[in-house]
């Protein structure tokens, strides 16, 4: 009986229900919340992508301590031309330790045309633009140390041509084992004779008029040699325009140890600073005419290490994306629909616009709803 009585009462509820009921997996959709979500996903999806190259990319790390290994030799890569016949000029290095090192050591004397062939000159003046770039932008001298062992830009090309004219250049070229104090690399007229006060070079054998010191530097470096990098002399031409010209650089060497992802090694950074003059003994400017090359070691030495952000930093920046823009854009949608029905319905605008004075029953109906509800009609 109790059964029966339970179905005829709920046959009856849903007889009297004029109101259908809204199932349970029913999910309301809208235009405003589907433009939203595209946004989103859109964003997300960039900010990944730009975190993901963020994460991929390196960055150069510089620390700086106190260089404390003095009793170590240090390499000095030379390839200088200079226009004059290898017989009448001499290279060598003399340090403050009093110690002279001669170019018989580990140099080399080539006769060879001073002129660059077409290709050759068109690779010194890519590597004069790198130079430039490299004065104003500092920046890219990462660059040249990430990419370290991937290019050989400072080795200069063979010629593609042979030269009609005999050789009127030497090219010396090769690299020497030098005390690491300060010292003088330089190239001048004569070779080079030892003696206990010093060294002089044999210059009364060799005629006035053959003077030309004009040179081109293709490389000069200090430590190991690294194709790929670049330093602040290469690619340096000078001509003169005077037989007893004078040319002097000035170098500052800091000791660097060079740590990334293709190389390591211990590798020497340097400075320069130019000057040039005529020797002229009438007008007081004395000297020696020739290319010297007095560099100082610096005590500080610098560590350059190529940096990587972890991957559970990279897991933790993107979990931070997603959740993010997940609660941002939640919260200005829900304050753009909340502004919007305060607006809309307390001004009467739009869907909820009041309905028509309808009188029913003798009571009047004027207040706010909206057209997508339609009023109860009970």
């Amino acid at each position: 009986m109790r059964r029966l009585n339970r179905k005829k009462t709920l046959s009856l509820v849903k007889e009297l229900d004029a109101f259908p009921k809204v199932p349970e997996s029913y999910v309301e959709t809208s235009a405003s919340r589907g433009t939203v979500s595209l946004l989103a996903f859109s964003a997300m999806a960039l900010l990944t992508i730009m975190e993901f190259l963020v994460y991929r990319d390196t960055w150069m790390k510089y620390e700086y301590e106190v260089d404390k290994d003095f009793s170590s030799k240090l390499k000095l890569n030379i390839d200088i031309t200079v226009a004059m016949k290898c017989q009448y000029i001499g290279a060598d290095v003399l340090d403050l330790a009093e110690t002279m090192i001669t170019s018989a050591e580990g140099l080399v004397y080539e006769p060879v045309t001073f002129d660059l062939s077409p290709q050759q000159r068109q690779w010194q003046r890519m590597l004069q633009q790198i130079q430039n770039r490299l004065q104003e932008q500092l920046s890219l001298q990462d660059l040249l140390f990430k990419s370290a062992m991937k290019s050989s830009v400072t080795a200069l090309p063979p010629r593609e041509d042979k030269p009609t004219e005999p050789p009127n250049a030497c090219r010396i070229h090769g690299n020497l084992d030098i005390n690491k104090v300060a010292g003088n690399f330089h190239i001048t007229v004569g070779k080079a004779i030892p003696h206990p006060r010093g060294h002089a070079h044999l210059a009364a054998l060799v005629s006035h008029d053959s003077y030309n010191f004009s040179h081109r530097i293709d490389h000069f470096s200090f430590g190991e040699l690294l194709p790929g990098i670049i330093n602040p002399l290469d690619g340096t031409e000078k001509i003169a325009l005077d037989s007893n010209q004078m040319y002097q650089y000035f170098i500052t060497i800091v000791p660097t140890k060079l740590n990334t992802r293709k190389v390591f090694c211990d590798h020497h950074q340097f400075s320069v600073t130019e000057r040039e003059r005529v020797i002229n003994h009438a007008t007081g400017s004395h000297g020696v005419s020739g290319i010297f090359m007095k560099y100082d070691i610096s005590s500080l030495m610098v560590t350059v290490t190529e940096d990587h952000m972890p991957l559970w930093k990279f897991l933790v920046r993107l979990c931070g994306i997603i959740g993010g823009i997940f609660t941002t854009t939640g919260m200005i949608h829900g304050l753009a629909e909340f502004f919007v029905d305060l607006i809309c319905c307390r001004f009467r605008l739009g869907a909820y616009r009041p309905l028509e004075d309808n009188h029913i029953g003798g009571i009047s109906s004027n207040h706010c709803t909206s057209e997508n509800f339609p009023p109860d009609p009970l």
